[in-house]
């Protein structure tokens, strides 16, 4: 096996893999091996089913000899984050009160990679019920990068483990930001969908309407791949929409010549690695033909920050009734103190919180009627360090302040795209994000492509 393996996209390994040039069995023990080297000191995984991933490429690589093939990530060993639904493995959404919980049935997104081939090789770690911070009794996965720095919640596991060549991708969650935190932290291309896009049926909720299921890659291609597979409606989840799922792999070279990206002109509280970062996109893009144009972020923008947290607090506190407050000495502070602000909103600030929400919606639909993408930070600050989050805590204004480039697109909804793009001085990874329209990932997937067609930040890897 060649060296740098681990590190081949997933769109190479699933290419050899059909060309047999490569077995599943081989594949899979190889990246089994890598975690059991790399992973007690990463702690990116919470569970690692060997066995099961094992005998799957073993009847994977049988389907292959007889000619059967089913689908593009036939034989590619993947991970998904800890609050999806696995038959017959834990699924404890980082939460040791759900440490025994062992469903019967996969979640809609599990189904459907395991039906296009995918091995699953484990479940990946993360916050306390995929909120700000992991439970006390759960060591955090550490940033393969500099282990000083933040690896992004609460898809902390699922961007440890494809930034270090533990899988080939991972799927992640996003509630306020929760793929684009750890994309960017970790050098990843991370794909937040269009609310409704992919299924939540079998997923955890932290807040049921904000909540988005997505890949974690290390390319645009690679995540137009995955997206192609869990994308679709589904009667399980009544509030997946039924559109039909584009071709996004095959779109892909589509570039964005002729397209019109917005850059707004009224960002504030961004250090110079994450200007630096966007600035390179822009021009980038520029050059693969888009027509770069000035907008500004409505007023309502900045206080999204400060209205996502009651509002996640609200749905988190319907998805915990059945153990809160009843075991509440069973959960983690940070989580507790969610649930307790959610159980104390009255109805009439409630009514206030989704009126100002739908506002924004409309405002940012108006703002994406003007251009095709819009181009915005992931953070203000582009890479913190775990002394820093400590240090700023968890104060209304720098929660807001770390949410502000994130939190609005969850509560509109609108899909985005994380890319890596920089590097600051302490060699941790910068991004920046391409915004779309709603539903159109086929859109956001081939600008990133373009740009990683004229950058090579995509290509680094964190040090040996």
């Amino acid at each position: 096996m060649p060296e740098d393996f681990h590190y081949l996209s997933l769109d190479e390994v699933a290419r050899r893999l059909k060309e047999r040039k490569l077995s599943s069995v081989e594949a899979t023990r190889s990246i089994l091996g890598r975690i059991e080297k790399l992973d007690p000191k990463l702690k990116a995984y919470a569970t690692l089913t060997t066995e099961r991933a094992l005998a799957d490429a073993a009847r994977l690589d049988a389907e292959t000899a007889a000619g059967t093939s089913r689908g593009v990530l036939h034989g590619v060993p993947i991970a998904v984050k800890d609050l999806c639904n696995t038959a017959g493995v834990a699924t404890a959404a980082g939460m040791p009160i759900h440490r025994k919980n062992v469903p019967a049935k996969d979640a809609t997104v599990v189904a459907r990679l395991k039906a296009a081939g995918a091995v699953i090789l484990g479940k990946l770690q993360m916050t306390e019920g995929a909120y700000g911070a992991h439970h006390p009794d759960i060591p955090a996965p550490l940033n393969p990068w500099n282990a000083a720095y933040w690896t992004g919640s609460s898809s902390s596991g699922s961007g440890a483990a494809t930034a270090a060549g533990l899988c080939f991708a991972s799927l992640g969650s996003d509630t306020g930001g929760s793929i684009r935190f750890p994309s960017t932290m970790n050098g990843l291309t991370g794909l937040k969908p269009t609310w409704g896009r992919v299924s939540r049926a079998g997923v955890f909720a932290l807040a049921e309407s904000l909540d988005h299921i997505g890949p974690m890659t290390r390319s645009a291609l690679d995540a137009a791949l995955v997206l192609g597979v869990i994308a679709g409606p589904d009667a399980d989840d009544p509030t997946s929409v039924s559109l039909p799922v584009p071709d996004y792999a095959g779109s892909i070279g589509g570039g964005v010549r002729g397209r019109r990206i917005g850059v707004p002109t009224n960002l504030h509280g961004i250090d110079g690695d994450a200007q630096r970062a966007l600035d390179g996109a822009a021009e980038a893009l520029k050059q693969a033909g888009a027509s770069v144009v000035d907008v500004k972020l409505p007023a309502s923008f900045d206080q999204a920050g400060y209205d996502w947290v009651p509002l996640c607090a609200v749905e988190a506190a319907v998805a915990h009734e059945a153990t809160y407050p009843a075991r509440a000495k069973e959960y983690g502070p940070v989580l507790a103190g969610l649930l307790d602000t959610g159980r104390k909103l009255s109805a009439t600030d409630l009514a206030k919180l989704q009126l100002r929400r739908a506002a924004l919606a409309g405002e940012l639909n108006s703002l994406m009627s003007s251009v095709d993408l819009l181009l915005v930070p992931v953070m203000g600050t582009a890479a913190w360090s775990i002394e820093a989050i400590q240090k700023a805590g968890r104060d209304p204004d720098s929660v807001a302040a770390r949410l502000r480039y994130t939190a609005p697109f969850d509560l509109s909804g609108h899909p985005t795209l994380t890319l890596p793009g920089g590097m600051t001085r302490d060699g941790v990874p910068a991004g920046f994000q391409i915004v779309g329209r709603a539903f159109d990932e086929a859109g956001i997937l081939a600008a990133g492509h373009a740009y990683q067609q004229l950058s090579d930040w995509h290509l680094r890897r964190p040090p040996p």
